[in-house]
């Protein structure tokens, strides 16, 4: 299938001589929402810049269904709707308004029932006769969502959607962005609420210092990257692990309480069985045990580390 988005070779440095982005390759499939996670400067702004139009590469190819977005301009933009991080819009217009307008920008004939169907989605059908300066951060983050969607995109880019968004306010704008996929708009976002891309995404890329470092589909990243731990609550505090376990992968707690054990839970052996009969022979007796697996969070942590998970 011929991707919606493709990302080819892309470079871009700044004036000053700092490279954003270096040779970042990205293929996002029609109707999959696509988190992006990387830590402040990476690059997530600049590539969301460049494949929306509003950012030149120094080189390399973008292309927005079909579209290059340097070349073919104003069709690529006309199919992407972008919610940027900052909140830019103008205070003294009305919700009704201004989305309105932005849908005009692209050249849209005028479609009341579809800007009402985008302002109910999003709660704020109630406010469309509001000045934006007399909303709260999180209405007028909803609204700047509205104007992106205002001229019927087939790809949204969501730039740190959530950012200063109540839960409540949260988890209404995330069961809209799953109605919108379910609608057949892919959905590319950037987020630092981990948490969110590990229950939302389909697919999940890391970018650090400009480079993209995995692009993989959450499940199997999670799987291939991820760990487990056994962690032993003891029966009688250690003040150091037995030397003849010294080769094992063991943690003892600061308070010498409990031990960790860290897995491979894909692994044909976990080596679980032979360790607890060690420990039995070298007179270390456990009350009780659990196991954890490794969460997105950690994953991401480790790999921008330039670790595993």
């Amino acid at each position: 299938m011929q991707p919606i988005v493709s990302v080819q070779t892309l470079n871009k440095t700044y004036a000053g001589g700092f490279q954003a982005l270096k040779d970042v390759s990205l293929d996002i499939r029609k109707g999959e929402i696509f988190a992006l996670l990387g830590p402040n400067g990476a690059g997530k702004t600049t590539l969301i810049s460049i494949i929306c139009g509003i950012v030149n590469p120094t080189s390399g190819t973008v292309t927005a269904d079909g579209h290059d977005v340097v070349r073919d301009y104003r069709a690529a933009r006309q199919k992407i709707g972008l919610v940027p991080q900052e909140l830019h819009t103008d205070a003294f217009e009305s919700v009704w308004d201004t989305v309105k307008f932005s849908r005009g920008l692209f050249g849209r004939p005028p479609d009341p029932a579809h800007l009402e169907k985008v302002l109910r989605q999003l709660s704020l059908w109630d406010k469309r006769a509001d000045k934006i300066m007399t909303l709260s951060g999180g209405m007028k983050r909803r609204v700047m969502i509205a104007k992106a969607l205002s001229h019927e995109p087939t790809i949204l880019f969501l730039d740190e959607p959530t950012a200063g968004v109540d839960v409540e306010l949260r988890q209404d704008m995330w069961e809209m962005v799953r109605g919108l996929r379910e609608a057949g708009v892919t959905i590319i976002l950037t987020t630092h609420y981990i948490e969110e891309a590990e229950e939302m995404a389909d697919r999940i890329g890391v970018i650090s210092r400009g480079e993209l470092i995995v692009v993989e589909e959450k499940a199997v990243l999670m799987r291939k990257l991820g760990k487990k731990q056994l962690t032993l609550m003891l029966q009688e505090p250690l003040g150091a692990i037995p030397a003849g376990l010294s080769g094992e992968p063991l943690e003892l707690s600061d308070d010498g309480q409990s031990l960790t054990y860290t897995f491979d839970a894909q692994a044909d052996e976990t080596g679980i069985a032979p360790l607890l009969k060690r420990l039995g022979e070298h007179g270390v007796d456990f009350k009780d045990l659990r196991t954890e697996e490794s969460s997105l969070e950690d994953i991401f942590v480790s790999l921008v580390r330039g670790g595993r998970a």
